[in-house]
């Protein structure tokens, strides 16, 4: 598996992303509630120990108490994937969000990308900012996740981050509520991934892909050769599973992505 540097931390190019963990599909409620009733912690952990011996060693999942206690666990069973920590919006503190997550064993923190998106349309710019200066005076890898082109223009001139997280896809647009609504409307619509693949061009620090499967509307093979063709050397690809629907699916995505890397 290829590495790239984000910040002080190695990363697999190939990302696992926590979503389906979490029971968000973007799909609809029931989709949603058939992944959390799927992945137990004990699944949960399957799923990371098959993808650290497939050659993942990074995992992007929510810094609340499940993923936390789960990825604890994990660890304390022998594990060694590291977690790159995304804020979680339900929470009053985002500084107490933050300080959890390290204590816990955090190698990186981004802000979600629902926050970013709220804080940018809400000007809240300072917020974003004071996240930013909490990570790096903590030590650890520091990002921010965002699904409008435009946080990513602003973080590039005005922030010293070591990763975006990309979003291909802008589905619910959160100027007004940083967190997702289950059952809310979602649109997958390409003009969103062309406009991100743009921005990600010109972005200083590397770049995280994610959303590139349009939450199961665009098929694997489709989606890792349009990221082989828009993948700049320093960046990376987080996807999430559900091996509910074919247990052998991490296995396979890697064999696609790299494959399509190869032929681009």
């Amino acid at each position: 598996m290829q590495t790239v540097q984000l910040g002080n931390v190695t990363v697999s190019r190939l990302i696992l992303g926590g979503n389906p963990f979490s029971g968000f599909s973007h799909q609809n409620p029931d989709r949603d509630r058939e992944m959390l009733r799927y992945y137990t912690t004990d699944r949960i952990k399957e799923t990371m120990r098959q993808a650290e011996a497939l050659g993942i060693n990074t995992f992007l999942g929510r810094a609340d108490a499940h993923i936390r206690r789960t990825l604890l666990e994990y660890w304390n069973e022998g594990g060694a994937i590291q977690w790159f920590a995304q804020t979680a919006p339900e929470f009053a503190s985002l500084a107490s969000n933050v300080g959890n997550a390290i204590g816990t064993g955090a190698s990186a923190v981004y802000l979600h990308g629902g926050q970013s998106d709220f804080y940018f349309a809400q000007q809240q710019f300072d917020a974003i900012k004071d996240f930013v200066k909490l990570a790096r005076d903590n030590g650890v890898a520091v990002g921010v996740a965002g699904h409008n082109p435009r946080v990513h223009v602003w973080a590039n001139e005005n922030l010293d981050v070591d990763f975006h997280m990309c979003s291909y896809y802008n589905p619910t647009p959160r100027d007004r509520n940083a967190e997702h609504v289950r059952g809310a409307l979602e649109v997958f619509d390409e003009a969103d991934r062309a406009a991100m693949v743009a921005t990600i061009q010109n972005l200083r620090a590397p770049a995280i892909h994610y959303k590139i499967f349009a939450a199961g509307r665009t098929s694997p093979a489709e989606a890792f050769d349009f990221v082989a063709r828009h993948l700049r050397p320093q960046d990376a690809v987080c996807i999430g599973v559900y091996t509910g629907d074919n247990p052998d699916m991490i296995a396979e995505d890697i064999q696609l992505f790299e494959t399509a890397l190869a032929q681009n």
